[in-house]
């Protein structure tokens, strides 16, 4: 008969908030965000059977997971004052507690967001992170050097890291921890798609990627010699994107979790066939992921037959980090690395976040390509969506706020583009209405309008001139001949998305600065000085 496994201890995150926690959160947590029990394995064990020696011995995991925080130090300050919280509640020695990362912690250039990132996550305890795309935004040496210090390893078992590299020994395949006694082993993976993610630098020169073929066969190679060893716990952490997770997952055996990030997907819960599925051997697979810029964490509790090194109970806890104040230690730190935040002048008013950051019309996103034409005094001014990662808001503007919405830190470009490769370019982007997950996500100009449908589409554009003539662009018959001068930033200019070809590396750019947007806009701003309404000003239509 089936059974539900029995002497089992209920885990439940539930919790006392008239308690007094080192951290509590700036509202109260909802009964469903705090516990989520959504899987538990029902097996052929009698309440008999509890007395015999044969009994299966089972242990509890609690890992407190993060991904793709993009540097975001606002939240990344709320995740640590839930990480204090957490640990104030779970103070049980017999559960093993990892602290885990996906990538993409840090993002951009700037070495010193990279170093608030990896200060970010010491504070949090990590044990171990596979780097994502944006720490490689950085060169090799750049990362290398970041990287001391760490008290947590960096993995990525399908990077190819020459011999003498500032990388070679830095970043591992994996590493065992244990925990009460308990062994796990942990591998990390780099996106197979690492150099269509990040600009034309040296770490696109350096570091290559494996195929994704390759990877799994590494995966599972690996895989074996730790089930040689007895270690028969082995979590994945992967900034491979949903997708190639599940195919992971599936087409290998002996993962028992993948912590995932990269495709920036909100995995609440545990479903099946979606973040629950099973693998080559039939065994249970748990992924995770957060969601994107450090808007989400999670906390993913797991009871194990310790024998078989099976999951048999799973709780997948995911909170939203607004719940939670900045935490004003770490905030403190992050304004000593930084240096303290410039004010800039007044928003009068603004409209928000966007609903779909990929694919909508985005008014915080054409203001700041507005501060880059006027700065530049270009013809126009491009970038590509996902290079804007937060929202203005009502009230008074400082530095650090508007690095917040452009956190990515690359080196702004000016560059001649024809009227067809602009028209390309809308066209490549507005594919992502129909693409899984809407990448790359569209093109935000300045000095120009365009139409586009929810099919991918786009049905007209018109380019608008200093004095604001609009002058129609024949989308259909783009003039190859006539060229605009444009300001953008060195990803968009190095063929990142696909968007345009490689231009940097073609040297068909005019000029490369060693400055980002951010510098841009607060420029803009001051010399305004006056209220800013930020606002959509129909500069992209979407039609059905």
């Amino acid at each position: 008969m089936n059974i539900i496994i029995s002497g089992l201890p209920k885990i439940s995150f539930r919790a006392s908030l008239g308690q007094a926690p080192l951290q509590q959160p700036s509202q109260p947590l909802a009964s469903s965000q705090l516990k989520q029990d959504v899987y538990e394995k029902s097996e052929n064990v009698s309440q008999a059977s509890a007395k015999n020696s044969s009994t299966p011995h089972y242990s509890q995991t609690d890992i407190f997971y993060i991904n793709d925080n993009h540097g975001r130090t606002g939240n990344m300050a709320r995740i640590y004052s839930a990480k204090k919280y957490y640990d104030s509640l779970t103070k049980s020695s017999d559960v093993d507690k990892l602290v885990l990362a996906a990538g993409d912690i840090s993002a951009g250039a700037d070495l010193h967001i990279v170093k608030a990132a990896s200060t970010y996550m010491n504070g949090l305890g990590v044990d171990a992170t596979s780097d994502g795309n944006h720490e490689y935004d950085a060169s090799p040496s750049q990362i290398a050097e970041s990287k001391k210090g760490a008290k947590y390893k960096s993995l990525g078992l399908n990077l190819q890291i020459p011999k003498g590299n500032p990388l070679d020994g830095v970043i591992e395949k994996s590493f065992v921890i244990e925990k009460n006694g308990h062994k796990y082993a942990v591998i990390g993976l780099a996106p197979p798609d690492l150099h269509e993610r990040i600009r034309d630098n040296e770490s696109r020169k350096q570091i290559g990627v494996d195929d994704f073929g390759k990877t799994l066969k590494d995966i599972q190679n690996l895989t074996d010699e730790y089930k040689k060893q007895g270690i028969n716990k082995i979590i994945l952490l992967s900034h491979c994107g949903l997708e190639k997770d599940k195919r992971i997952a599936q087409e290998t055996s002996g993962i028992d979790i993948i912590i995932g990030g990269h495709t920036h997907d909100l995995l609440q819960g545990i479903e099946e066939g979606k973040n629950l599925l099973y693998s080559k051997s039939n065994e249970p697979v748990i992924i995770t992921q957060a969601g994107k810029d450090g808007e989400y964490f999670g906390d993913l509790k797991i009871t194990w037959d310790d024998q078989k090194g099976i999951i048999v109970k799973a709780q997948n806890n995911v909170t939203s980090s607004s719940n939670f104040k900045r935490n004003r230690v770490i905030k403190g730190v992050f304004e000593q690395i930084l240096g303290k935040p410039e004010y800039l002048g007044e928003i009068k008013s603004a409209s928000g976040p966007t609903k779909n950051r990929l694919i909508d019309p985005n008014a915080n996103a054409f203001f700041i390509m507005d501060a880059v034409r006027n700065e530049f005094g270009t013809d126009l001014a491009l970038i590509n969506i996902g290079n804007i990662r937060g929202f203005f808001e009502q009230g008074p503007l400082d530095s650090h706020q508007v690095f917040e919405v452009v956190p990515l830190k690359n080196n702004m470009v000016k560059l001649k583009l024809s009227e067809k490769e602009i028209v390309d370019a809308l066209k490549h982007g507005a594919k992502s209405f129909t693409k899984p997950g809407n990448k790359p996500g569209i093109v935000i100009p300045s000095g120009l309008k365009y139409t586009v449908t929810r099919n991918g589409e786009i049905k007209a554009a018109s380019f608008i001139d200093k004095s604001g003539k609009e002058v129609a662009i024949d989308v259909n018959n783009p003039d190859p001949n006539k060229f605009y001068t444009v300001a953008t930033d060195d990803f968009f200019a190095s063929g990142g998305d696909n968007l345009i070809e490689n231009k940097i590396a073609k040297k068909q750019v005019d000029e490369v600065f060693d400055f980002d947007k951010d510098k841009l806009v607060c420029d803009y701003v001051k010399k305004l000085n006056t209220p800013i309404e930020i606002k959509d000003d129909g500069r992209i239509t979407v039609i059905d």
